[in-house]
């Protein structure tokens, strides 16, 4: 029993907060799951969900040396730092997965990484329809950093390995990411005629994205990963508020918003417009989403309550 453990195949998440937990969870029956933490803390929720646990911080790259041959298969799902245009966890890590590539470290086939990127590198497209040949144009310093993250990765894909570029909209479930604290707090949106168009996935379709990526994602490939759903912001939060049982939000014009007590991040979020086209998802990782509009998955509260508390997990690696 213990040689068959061994011999599965070894998969890395680098990041293993909730989405991480929820691909670990779809990947044990058939993969040896580690996992990167900062945080010695959360060793003993990684144990409880089958995840072998590696003490090392992406801040700081002595601590990254033994990645070099743990996993031909590494999920990247940390995010960069708060502040800043570049992303040095991505170069750091890539760096070192790239030194082992040169240093002819054994592996079980070929590396391959799956990256988790957001669709804000794309900056406001005016509503239009977006596929993944649009060029980036980062409006904020925190899609910037995406961009710079993007392309240390691809420049490792460039060195030989097998690298994927999951570009993900807001992630939304029905209990931890559900829109109900928003509606509670009455936040408002924007009127219809100054709203925008945003584009969601469910965490676990998300997790299903990555795994798909793993195993079927062209090499050096962009996916939007995100649902059918093609909706204003504040459409949206009005059905998650009727399907919910909260008031619906405010509707304030783009100057009122301004002078709303709402964050400058969550302002940046409604000044971008774009809906994703996910064509290429469908049809290179062959996925078939279970929750393909907002309805759907706010819908599965019942189903997520039920589910084990160390498969939603909390918080980031």
């Amino acid at each position: 029993m213990l040689n068959a453990v061994f011999r599965k195949p070894r998969v890395l998440i680098v990041g293993c907060g909730d989405i991480g937990l929820r691909l670990a969870a779809l990947l044990r029956p058939r993969a040896r799951v580690l996992a990167l933490t900062s945080s010695p803390e959360r060793v003993p929720l990684l144990r409880a969900a089958g995840i072998v646990p590696l003490l090392g911080d992406l801040d700081r790259p002595d601590t990254l040396w033994r990645l070099r041959a743990l996993a031909p298969r590494v999920v990247m799902l940390a995010p960069p730092p708060a502040q800043g245009d570049a992303d040095p966890r991505s170069r750091r890590l890539s760096l070192v997965l790239r030194s082992a590539m040169i240093g002819g470290t054994p592996r079980r086939g070929p590396l391959r990484v799956v990256y988790a990127s957001t669709s804000g590198v794309y900056g406001d497209c005016a509503g239009e329809s977006v596929r993944e040949t649009r060029a980036p144009r980062p409006a904020t310093a925190r899609a910037r950093r995406r961009v710079d993250a993007e392309a240390h990765w691809r420049a490792l894909g460039r060195a030989g390995a097998i690298v994927s570029v999951l570009r993900v909209p807001g992630i939304y479930d029905a209990l931890q990411r559900s829109p109900r604290e928003r509606l509670r707090r009455g936040l408002p949106v924007l009127r219809q005629e100054d709203d925008v168009f945003t584009s969601h996935i469910h965490a676990d379709d998300l997790a299903r994205a990555l795994w798909a990526a793993l195993l079927r994602a062209a090499p050096q490939r962009i996916y939007h990963v995100c649902d059918d759903t093609r909706m204003l912001a504040g459409d949206y939060l009005e059905l998650a508020a009727a399907m919910l049982g909260e008031p619906a939000p405010p509707r304030l014009s783009r100057e009122q918003l301004e002078r709303s007590e709402l964050s400058p991040m969550a302002r940046s979020f409604l000044a971008e417009s774009r809906r994703l086209d996910n064509t290429r998802m469908r049809a290179e990782l062959g996925l078939r989403l279970l929750h393909p509009d907002v309805r759907s998955g706010l819908r599965s509260r019942a189903a997520e309550a039920a589910a084990p508390a160390q498969e939603r997990g909390t918080g980031a690696g």
